[in-house]
């Protein structure tokens, strides 16, 4: 605020009208501004009450669901909910054993393959941690392509998709022991003639 003195001939020194001109408009304003900011905290008081509650972060989830960053497999793709004798043909995957068998409509086992199953390990994807496991249960083979697939964790050869991005494919390398991201790797060999004996709808089951 500008402050004017003035100096008369009678040697006085008085406030000038600047001081008041000042005074009135900071007046004014006060009165225009107050009431205009209790309007706003109200408002931002009931912005507050009404902004919706926070998501749960992966490690607030409950315990019945995948641990954060685990691999992420859409379960209701292929899943179902048992198997009977009926289900047959059928792909029996035993991940103890490392071993996959091709099981024909009698319930006979025409074919045997040596797998590598998931690590076990932590690894990193497009930015993820994530844990490199095979799930277990009754699935349906729901999806396949033919020659290679490129994936974000490497190249697939002729992938048959049992349950969300999880895949039994052909492989160069299967040391019989779990070795890759979550994926059943089976030798280069015998990956163009699975894929071409396992129609979509053939029951998995993969277990331990």
């Amino acid at each position: 605020m500008w402050i004017e003195w003035r100096k008369f001939t009678n040697g006085h020194w008085r406030f000038g009208y600047a001081l008041l001109f000042g005074t009135f408009c900071l007046i004014s304003l006060l009165t225009i501004a107050l009431p205009n900011f209790a309007s706003f905290e109200g408002l931002v008081g009931q912005m507050k009450q009404q902004a919706p509650e926070e998501k749960p972060r992966a490690d607030q989830t409950s315990s019945n669901k995948p641990e954060a960053g685990e691999l992420n497999v859409a379960v209701s793709e292929g899943t179902i909910d048992a198997l009977s004798d009926a289900d047959y043909p059928r792909i029996d995957v035993d991940l103890s054993r490392q071993m996959l068998s091709v099981i024909d409509e009698s319930g006979k086992v025409t074919k045997v393959l040596p797998i590598s199953s998931g690590s076990g390990g932590w690894y990193v994807s497009e930015g993820e941690r994530r844990k490199a496991v095979t799930p277990t249960g009754h699935f349906r083979v729901y999806h396949k392509i033919p020659g290679w697939r490129k994936s974000p964790l490497g190249l697939m050869y002729y992938p048959v998709y049992v349950v969300g991005g999880v895949a039994i494919h052909g492989s160069p390398y299967v040391p019989r022991r779990p070795a890759s991201h979550g994926c059943i790797r089976i030798p280069m060999s015998a990956a163009v003639a699975f894929y071409n004996s396992t129609p979509i709808g053939t029951v998995v089951h993969v277990h331990y």
